[in-house]
Parts: structure tokens; sequence; C-alpha cells
């Protein structure tokens, strides 16, 4: 039943790489600023239904060059959230009936149906999270004193805003 059409991605570094072979990523390597600059850029791309951001050089609030990169826009199209489940576009329907068989499972009739409904069973048992021993989000580890979180490259996205966000509202939900 759930099949895929994409070999699993190891990790994001791998679905980052199949939508930059499919130009579907932009990297920046230009400085952007955080503070309204990567929002503006952000969304006339997310309203004209472009590609993925990579800002590799994003500026923090002071100026200063932050070594975090920042990826905006990861699935803001239908053709994204589909390769990100590993399926084609065009199959996004398939998807929707097997995540619907998933949801709300029917007891086979019979060995027949008990045998066709192996794969999901097998899909649903793979959906569990895997851990690793390591992870490339270890490779530097902050501690104490040296922990500053105001060098995280957090966008400010609206202008008036008291602080940095970590998620986007939209700006519907803006007061």
């Amino acid at each position: 039943m759930p099949t895929r059409d994409l070999p699993p991605f190891r990790d994001l570094r791998a679905f980052l790489a199949l939508l930059d072979s499919r130009g579907l990523l932009k990297r920046i390597a230009e400085p952007v600023s955080t503070v309204l600059d990567m929002t503006e850029i952000h969304a006339r791309v997310l309203h004209a239904g472009g590609p993925a951001l990579l800002f590799e050089k994003p500026l923090l609030p002071d100026g200063t060059p932050s070594p975090t990169p920042v990826l905006v826009n990861l699935f803001g199209t239908v053709e994204r959230v589909a390769l990100g489940f590993g399926i084609e576009p065009a199959h996004l329907d398939r998807l929707g009936e097997e995540l619907a068989a998933l949801r709300d499972p029917t007891p086979p009739d019979g060995m027949k149906d008990a045998l066709a409904k192996v794969p999901l069973l097998k899909a649903a048992l793979s959906m569990r999270p895997k851990t690793v021993a390591t992870a490339p989000v270890q490779e530097r580890v902050l501690t104490g004193d040296a922990v500053d979180l105001t060098r995280i490259p957090i966008q400010t996205c609206w202008p008036g805003e008291p602080a940095p966000l970590v998620t986007w509202p939209d700006r519907k939900s803006v007061v």
C-alpha cells in the first residue's frame, strides 16, 4: 500500500540536495539581514510560489554575520510537500488515501486481505522516529557563559515587533 517514489532522505541535507537538483532551492550567498530584509524576500518568493531559500550568510541585528544559515519556505508549495513525503507531486492523492487508511484501519477480511495490508503495517512501523548516536547539529556545542541566544539568526518579521520570533505568524494573525 504506502509507497515512496523516492529513496528515503537520510537527513535534511539529502532533501535539500534533491531540491537543489530540481531547481527548487535557491542559495543566497549575499549577506541578508535577519531584521525585516530576510522576511521581505521570503514573503515575495512565497507569494510567487518560488523556491525554498537558503540564506547562507544571515546578518544578525547588530550587523555581524551568523555562522548558522537560515532555511525558509521549505514546504511553501504542494510540490515540495509531496517531495518531502518521498512522492512525486502527481501521486499526492494516493498519499492522502494511504494516510487515511493508516488513521482508520479496517480489520482484514480473510488471509488474502491480511497479506495485502502488510505494506500498510510496514509503513506505520517505519514512521517511528529514529535515534542516532551523533548528528551534525552536535558538531558545535556551547555551554555555560558561551551560550548567547542573541547569536541565533532569528528573523524580525514586521516593523515594530518587540523581539524576533522563532516562528513566523501570518500577517493576519499579528495584532
